[in-house]
Order: structure tokens, then C-alpha cells, then sequence
């Protein structure tokens, strides 16, 4: 949920399974069957995996070091099969006043952050040099076992578009990709959950020698967090939390608390453009603006729009076009405005039957949604979402949602609303994590995120009274420390981070600081 455009928001959500839950496995009642995997000795080295890994490259030109964690792919069995968790880390340089480890998620489900030590030490100044940095791609991501079903699309997050024809289209297409990883993956999706993540983030921090361990998440990441604390208390030191989920909501159908922070962002951003007419042609009003969204996806449902030249050629229909500018309204910032401009200005000329070119940027962002190029992504942000709660199985439930929310959300009420794979997908083996324990930590929000809105923030601070909400007032942002260049905020995280004080009182950060 933290990665920019298209890849940032599949990163962001997905959807989850039916009723009834089997019986839970539990843990073994003998620690002693995971002691191997606790005190486990870890072989640090190269993170560059071949002559062309360029990321594993970086990252040893940047001192980082890289191993291979072992655990149970099922905790309840934990002497059958194993899986790896890759992790990479940044040893601190000040070692006289070190202060433990940080492990880092960047959200999805799906995200990696084997590459983040870096940047994120970075972001952190003076703290920086003081933490072991360390990243992990959770299990079934990016190096860690990876799971992919072989899905034709990179992601699930499509509207319903504007009839029921639409609709059944993406039923059909929605239970596909459900079938697909069922007939790929079927031993190992029972355990693809975040409840198994944050089982294996213990095992990292066993082996990694901490009593107690820091964290930083983003977005996904904010509830993986969250349920770590709830499975394991008092075992984290400092943790940050950005970009918060109510973790009572997470789930298959979380979008759908985000329809009201999209359409208003959409709606300032109409604003934007409507300044920009000069060049991007798409009205002189915020409604002009609007207006032309709303004939290019009428148009776009009568017969689909061909936008770029071989090799970049796609076809856009209505399932499509929402995706689009739910993906661009990731923050409010000249660049990400910018961008979306442009691609609503090559969706308008495609629509008026011109020919049109494609950005890289564009390019790459139909390429993740459209092709297979990045299925694996797909895949696992599913996984992980059915893994974790029951969806509805009835079709006609998605229906009247859609239906329902047409006229007050036009464009991304039947994206929010529309059936995803975890109405086909199995029971999840266990029930969602409960806030019972309440830990101190650091929750950071935007109150305009499109992504997870700041109620869900708040929720989370009322469930953790200990906690402290640093709110940055006024923004259209999903992911701020470090990322959207507001002073005010970074300042009182690395604060945090630096001295372990959480502030005294709750904090509010000006959009305009920094």
C-alpha cells in the first residue's frame, strides 16, 4: 500500500474468504519443537543473488548483508516442512549507543522491504546509525518462497463497471484467479496469513538475538504490527505505525471504507486540472473535469479504448479506468497530480478515437494491472487477505452493494463494492486477531488517506490507549514519514525513535511544515 501508482495501491488491498472458520491450529503447547528456529544461526552475506540482481547489488555497495531465516510453513506443525524468510541488514555504526534491531514492512499485503535499510537509515538521521536495520519480504513474497498462481493480471482491484453484464464478467474472472492458485498452490495457501507473518517475525527476532524488537510499518504493514503486538506483548521496543488500519476491518472488502477519501480526492484533484485546462484539456470546472471522467468511462464501456503503440498497446474497458484513478490519488503532490493528468489526458484522446503514447511510467503501470508480468503480486496481497477473514460467497451481496453505492460514488463505488477471488477462496484455518493487550506506540495518519482513512487511525488509538496519533491535517496522502517531505512529522518520529518518549499528548502536523 505504500508503492506509487498502480503498484502502490494492489499493495494496498484485496479481499478475504467465507463464513465459519475451521478449528484454529494453535502452536504447539512444547516451546522446545521451535527452539531450533528461535537459536538458529544465520548466514550473513551477499545480498546479490547473480550477476544481474542489481537491487542485491545495491544493497552490498551499501554495507547491507543478507541471510536466509527458516521457519515452519505450519506453525502447528512445526517438525514438518519449512520455508525461508529472506531479511537483509544495516548494522549500526554507533555501536557504543546502539539500540536494538528494526524490522520494516512496506506494506501491501505483498510488499517487500529486503531493499529498504537504506533509504529507511536515510529517513531516520541521527537515530540511523544507532538501529540495526533490518528488512524482511514476508513469507510467499518477493524472495521469501515465493507464491505465484499464474494469474493473466496483476492485481484483482477492478469495477464492476456499469451494468450487470460487467458485473458477471468479473465474477467469472474473480473465480478464475481464485482457481488458479487453488489448482498451483494448494499446499501452501492455509498458511499464507499475516497471523503466520507475524509468527515468523518472532522467529527473526529470536534469531537475530533481541530480547525485544523496534518496527516500522506502513500501511498493511500498520496491521501487521498491530496483530504482532497482540500475539506476542512485550516483546517490541519502539514501534511506528503509518498510515494506520482499524485492524477490526481488515480484510477482503477494506476498500470499501475508503470510498469517501477517494472520491474527495478525486474531486480536489478535478480541481487541480481544472487549473491545468491549458494542458490537459479536460475542463475549465472541477465539474467539467468530473464530467469528462465520467463520458470516458461510458465510452470506455461501449467498446474499450486502445491507448499506446506496439509493443505497449492495451484495451481499456470500464473494469479498468477506475483502477487508473484510484491508483493516481495516492497523495496530493504536483508529481503524483502530474502524472495522473497526463494519463486521464491520454484516456481523454483515446476515448475522441485519437492515437495515443503511453509514458513509461504510464506504460508500466497497464503493464502491472493488465499482464501477467507481475502475477506473483497478485497473488500473494489475495492470499494473504483470504487467509485472514471470511468474505461474503453470495455474488448478490457484492451486487447490492454496487447497485447501492452508484449514485453517491459513481466511479469508485463499484470498485470498492465489486466481487473479489476470496468469495471462491477456503476458509481461513484461523479467526481474526482481537485487540485485547494495549502496547505504547506511535501511530501516524493523514487526515485525507485514500488508501486507509484516518478513522481507521483513530479506531486503532482508541484500542491502544497507551499509544500517541501524530495527525498530518489536511493531506491526500497514504504514507508520510519520510516519503512526503513533512518536516513536522519526521521530526517527531525520529524524536521517538531516538529516545523511546512517546510525545505527551496527541500531535498534529500542518501540511504545509516542511
Amino acid at each position: 500500500m505504500r508503492r506509487t501508482s498502480a503498484v502502490g495501491l494492489a499493495a494496498c488491498l484485496g479481499l478475504a474468504p467465507i463464513a465459519t472458520a475451521t478449528a484454529a491450529p494453535t502452536v504447539p503447547k512444547s516451546a522446545a519443537w521451535l527452539d531450533r528456529y528461535y537459536d538458529q544461526r544465520l548466514g550473513w552475506g551477499s545480498c546479490a543473488k547473480s550477476s544481474g540482481d542489481t537491487v542485491g547489488r545495491d544493497l552490498d555497495k551499501a554495507g547491507v548483508q543478507c541471510a536466509d531465516v527458516t521457519v515452519p510453513l505450519d506453525y502447528a506443525d512445526p517438525r514438518g516442512r519449512t520455508i525461508t524468510v529472506a531479511i537483509s541488514r544495516l548494522k549500526a555504526t554507533d555501536t557504543r549507543h546502539r539500540i536494538g534491531s528494526i524490522l520494516l514492512n512496506n506494506g501491501g499485503p505483498g510488499g517487500t522491504a529486503l531493499e529498504s535499510p537504506p533509504e529507511f537509515h536515510a529517513r531516520m538521521k541521527k537515530a540511523g546509525p544507532r538501529y540495526d536495520i533490518v528488512g524482511f519480504d514476508p513469507r510467499f513474497v518477493g524472495r521469501s518462497t515465493p507464491l505465484d498462481c499464474g494469474w493473466p493480471v496483476g492485481t484483482n482491484l477492478f469495477s464492476a463497471g456499469l451494468d450487470r453484464a460487467g458485473f458477471e464478467r468479473q465474477a467469472a474472472l474473480q473465480k478464475n484467479l481464485a482457481d488458479k492458485c487453488r489448482t498451483t498452490n494448494a499446499s501452501v495457501l492455509p498458511h499464507v496469513s499475516t497471523r503466520n507473518t507475524a509468527r515468523d517475525m518472532d522467529i527473526i527476532r529470536g534469531a537475530l538475538d533481541e530480547k525485544k524488537i523496534s518496527y516500522f510499518g506502513y500501511s498493511y504493514g500498520t496491521y501487521l504490527g498491530t496483530v504482532y503486538t497482540q500475539m506476542f506483548p512485550g516483546r517490541t521496543d519502539r514501534m511506528v505505525l503509518d498510515g494506520a488500519i482499524d485492524p477490526r476491518k481488515f480484510g477482503p472488502r477494506l476498500l470499501k471504507d475508503a470510498i469517501i477519501e477517494n472520491e474527495q480526492a478525486l474531486a480536489d484533484w478535478a480541481t487541480w486540472a481544472a487549473t491545468h485546462n491549458n494542458t490537459y484539456n479536460l475542463g475549465r470546472t472541477p465539474a467539467q473535469v468530473l464530467t469528462t471522467i465520467d463520458r470516458i468511462i461510458r465510452t470506455s464501456a461501449h467498446a474499450p479504448l486502445t491507448v499506446g503503440s506496439t509493443p505497449d498497446t492495451f484495451q481499456l474497458d470500464d473494469s479498468q479506468i477506475p483502477l487508473i484513478l484510484l491508483a493516481g490519488l495516492d497523495s496530493d503532490t504536483d508529481t503524483s497530480r502530474t502524472a495522473l493528468g497526463e494519463q486521464v489526458s491520454v484516456l481523454n484522446k483515446a476515448a475522441a478515437g485519437q492515437q495515443t503514447w503511453l509514458s513509461p511510467q504510464f506504460a508500466a503501470i497497464l503493464r502491472f494491472t493488465m499482464s501477467a508480468e507481475q502475477s506473483h503480486h497478485g497473488s500473494v496481497q489475495s492470499a494473504v487477505l483470504c487467509g485472514d477473514r471470511a468474505a461474503p460467497r453470495d455474488p448478490e451481496v457484492y451486487w447490492r452493494d454496487i447497485e447501492h453505492s452508484r449514485t453517491a460514488y459513481p466511479r469508485f463505488g463499484p470498485l470498492a463494492n465489486n466481487i473479489n477471488p476470496c468469495a471462491f477462496w477456503d476458509r481461513p484455518r484461523e479467526k481474526p486477531t482481537q485487540v485485547k493487550h494495549d502496547t505504547k506506540l506511535l501511530i501516524v495518519s493523514a487526515t485525507g488517506d485514500p488508501r486507509t482513512p484516518h478513522t481507521g487511525a483513530v479506531a486503532l488509538h482508541r484500542l491502544l490507549p497507551s499509544s500517541k496519533l501524530i495527525t498530518l491535517n489536511g493531506a491526500n496522502r497514504h504514507a508520510i514519514y519520510g516519503v512526503y517531505e513533512n518536516t513536522c512529522i519526521d521530526n517527531k518520529v525520529n524524536q521517538y525513535l531516538a529516545t523511546g518518549q512517546l510525545p505527551a499528548n496527541d500531535q498534529t502536523c500542518s501540511k504545509q511544515a516542511g
